[in-house]
């Protein structure tokens, strides 16, 4: 597996009102490249989302007001794929459950709905050409088998087979590639991509010599062992 420094990642969050006057909170990650310390720092973020003051809503109660936490939902754009799970979009839903019968319980509490939070998943390179619902439909504005030929930052995107709800995006979208300021970082970022890929390159090599020679090492040790044990042999029959 190709390997790569991951130097692209986007981070946003949004607090949404639902039509019960309770809020949720909405993060949204999403990851260019993949490198094991992005576990660790999405769960960095996570946890600063549960930590911050912003994050949190006042409501009167019994006419006295009081702080409350919103529900967070988790959302996860990747471009690559997970190592077993194949489908374009995950979903991962927490229920609860008593324990003795096993039965789903119904309903929801604000202690749980506070600390715990559901999940969507995207994977990129797992999107499908044939789109099977509106939400596919929607992905596939970032589907990256329609990158043009001679710009890999823009993909090409029929705004006609789009319903009307979906064409804000896609005019936003438009905005983004013709904004010159995007394109320079967009620029910035492959010229740095390139770099680091270079430089792991140099330090994986690094690492098969390093390798080979302790290999090398081990063999000669087993070698100086096995001649001090014939060298005690003989001492001993002496």
């Amino acid at each position: 597996e190709q390997r790569r420094f991951t130097v692209y990642r986007l981070d946003y969050s949004a607090r949404i009102r639902g039509s019960d006057g309770g809020y949720e909170q909405v993060i949204i990650e999403i990851q260019k490249a993949k490198f094991p310390a992005d576990i660790m720092r999405f769960r960095r973020y996570l946890g600063n989302q549960y930590q911050r003051k912003e994050n949190t809503f006042t409501v009167r109660v019994d006419g006295k007001e009081q702080e409350k936490h919103p529900h967070i939902v988790a959302i996860y754009f990747l471009g690559y794929p997970l190592d077993r799970l194949q489908a374009p979009v995950i979903q991962v839903v927490r229920q609860c459950y008593d324990i003795t019968t096993g039965d789903r319980l119904a309903g929801s509490e604000e202690f749980i709905e506070s600390l715990t939070h559901d999940a969507f998943i995207i994977q990129i390179p797992a999107l499908r050409e044939e789109c099977k619902t509106e939400l596919e439909q929607l992905l596939s504005l970032f589907d990256q088998r329609r990158v043009t030929p001679n710009d890999e930052h823009i993909l090409e995107v029929d705004e006609a087979a789009y319903p009307e709800k979906y064409q804000p995006l896609v005019r936003l979208l438009h905005r983004a590639i013709s904004n010159e300021d995007i394109r320079d970082v967009m620029d910035v970022e492959d010229e740095i991509l390139r770099d680091f890929e270079n430089l792991e390159r140099h330090i994986d090599r690094q690492d098969e010599i390093i390798e080979k020679q302790g290999k090398e090492l081990g063999e000669k040790d087993k070698t100086i062992g096995e001649l001090r044990r014939q060298l005690q042999q003989l001492q001993a029959r002496d």
